[in-house]
């Protein structure tokens, strides 16, 4: 193989593209059999689009679930790993099958735009982290990450360290009318990370609500932790 035909990484076919959080986005358009059955996928799309990054989940899973309801793709696997660079929390890798490239690379360059605008979400000190997502209507990806009642609204609270993760969830289930979906610590649902982690559905307002109220008290409390909490693009979508 003459590795020097591919002059940049841009040029490889594969490729797809690159954002905040460490994000790559590429394609596989003829996934080699062996590896394809090792992957044990409902489904033997042939044509996969990648996702992954070294810090953020629910962000780039809402990125995915969003991408996916407008092309031909199917949510295959979410994985979660325990990364965020070495601190607290988690990367992330997705995999999204379809039977044409075209629409692998599709989905792939929305969920791109996606994950940059929902990385104003995810704020990180050098104390800890904070991440948040909501949605009015979760579909696929959220179903397969996080358990969602389809078509429902959905909400997610992350906080680190692990204590002001559970303290924020808590003052948003008692704030608003909300139902638990998940309860995640480091021994329950993660990758041993040190967060705790909700994930809720209700009425779209209520559950914005709470979602609101949980990173204005987050951010309060990592600051006084030393250090103030920002986010890569610093433009938070959730109003």
């Amino acid at each position: 193989m003459d590795l020097a035909y591919f002059t940049s990484a841009s040029s490889m076919p594969e490729f797809v593209g690159t954002t905040v959080l460490d994000t790559i986005g590429l394609v596989i358009p003829n996934i080699e059999e062996s590896i394809l059955e090792k992957m044990n996928m409902k489904k033997k799309y042939r044509s996969l689009g990648l996702l992954t990054s070294r810090t953020g989940a629910a962000g780039q899973i809402l990125a995915i679930d969003e991408a996916v309801k407008a092309t031909n793709c199917e949510v295959l696997s979410i994985d979660l790993p325990r990364d965020t660079k070495g601190w607290g929390g988690h990367g992330n890798f997705i995999i999204v099958g379809s039977s044409t490239v075209s629409d692998a690379r599709k989905c792939i360059e929305i969920a791109l735009e996606k994950v940059y605008l929902h990385a104003g979400e995810v704020y990180i000190s050098e104390a800890g982290h904070l991440e948040f997502a909501f949605s009015a209507r979760a579909g696929q990806a959220l179903q397969m990450g996080f358990q969602a009642p389809a078509d429902r609204a959905f909400g997610f609270i992350c906080g680190s360290p692990a204590a002001i993760g559970l303290l924020i969830a808590d003052q948003a289930m008692k704030a608003s009318n909300i139902e638990l979906i998940n309860y995640w610590t480091p021994s329950i649902g993660t990758s041993h990370s040190n967060e705790v982690i909700i994930t809720v559905t209700g009425e779209t307002t209520a559950v914005k609500d709470a979602v609101i109220l949980a990173r204005t008290n987050g951010l309060l409390l990592l600051e006084c932790m030393g250090s103030t909490a920002k986010s890569p693009t610093g433009i938070p979508y959730i109003q």
